[in-house]
């Protein structure tokens, strides 16, 4: 039988959603977006501190430091409190809202790809590994912002424990100048690497948060805000736990002034220390992650319940 103008009617209607449906899917992403960013800028309060540490003894030269309350106390001495501790920190506190607003985009639309083209359990939901391949498409967009404000962040963090005049004024200045010295490529220099780590670590970030969810959400569904912070900071030890030694590798790559690869880096730390010479600052690491993330989470669903009340 020949198809009807209701046939085709329905046809296009399956392909081209509704103008109501298509102002609900902007409001969805533009509640990740907010939602995203509140918990970026929460993350940043929290661990910038930390991450410094872990940057400095992962860039330093043997012997310059002897654990991480050493480069606490020489950095504390050298550049006082609040100015040393959190040192390079408008670099992600500018670029860590659009980079957190994007993963959480990200990580709504990989669901969203993942719901639209593998079976999706009606009763349970999307399973702990289709969270697993969302998380992994939400780093692709995030790479974007994240290579080059985390390069920023890293050459500012080293200037500080380096005598002499500071090469860089600003995050700015950084950015002139390293496109000054080699165009994009040097502003983006690691991005490869970034995305190797963020990869593998957004999958097990948010597949660790949602199974943990899961486990401690009572019968009425409400979470307290500690199972959240648990559930958040579990999930950021557990990112860094997969993928800290890919961290080392770009945060070398990141801080170099000369041309280098991934294969040149990987072979001067293993030649230098083996094995553990992937994990410096692994500490100050794991310390950073679970507050920094428990952070992120708690500020990621009071901006959702405040999004929801407002809209």
């Amino acid at each position: 039988m020949a198809p009807t103008k209701d046939d085709a009617a329905a046809a296009v209607a399956s392909v081209v959603p509704s103008p109501a449906a298509a102002k609900s899917a902007l409001a969805t992403q533009l509640r990740s977006l907010t939602a995203g960013g509140v918990g970026g800028i929460c993350a940043v309060l929290t661990g910038h501190p930390f991450d410094l540490v872990k940057v400095r003894l992962q860039t330093a030269t043997p012997g310059l430091y002897t654990g991480a309350l050493d480069v606490v106390r020489k950095t504390v001495a050298r550049e006082g409190l609040a100015r040393g501790m959190y040192a390079g920190v408008s670099a992600p506190l500018l670029g860590v809202t659009p980079m957190f607003a994007v993963s959480f985009w990200g990580y709504d639309m990989g669901k969203q790809l993942v719901t639209r083209y593998t079976p999706v359990d009606a009763t349970a939901g999307l399973s702990i590994a289709q969270i697993s391949a969302a998380g992994f498409f939400s780093a692709i967009p995030m790479t974007l912002i994240t290579a080059p404000f985390e390069r920023i962040k890293v050459l500012l963090q080293l200037q500080g424990q380096q005598s002499g005049p500071k090469k860089y004024a600003s995050s700015g200045d950084v950015v002139k100048q390293l496109y000054k010295e080699g165009g994009l490529r040097s502003v983006f220099r690691g991005a490869g690497a970034t995305l190797a780590r963020d990869g593998p670590g957004s999958a097990a970030y948010f597949a660790t948060y949602e199974y943990l969810k899961r486990r401690l959400s009572p019968e009425d569904g409400q979470l307290s805000l500690g199972a959240i912070s648990f559930a958040g900071g579990m999930a950021g030890i557990a990112m860094w736990v997969l993928v800290f030694p890919v961290d080392t590798v770009k945060s070398i790559l990141q801080s170099s002034s000369e041309k280098t690869s991934v294969g040149k880096v990987v072979r001067e730390v293993y030649g230098r220390a083996g094995v553990k010479g992937f994990f410096p600052g692994v500490g100050p690491a794991m310390l950073r992650s679970f507050p920094a993330n428990a952070a992120t989470f708690v500020g990621v669903e009071m901006a959702y319940k405040a999004w929801d009340k407002v809209f």
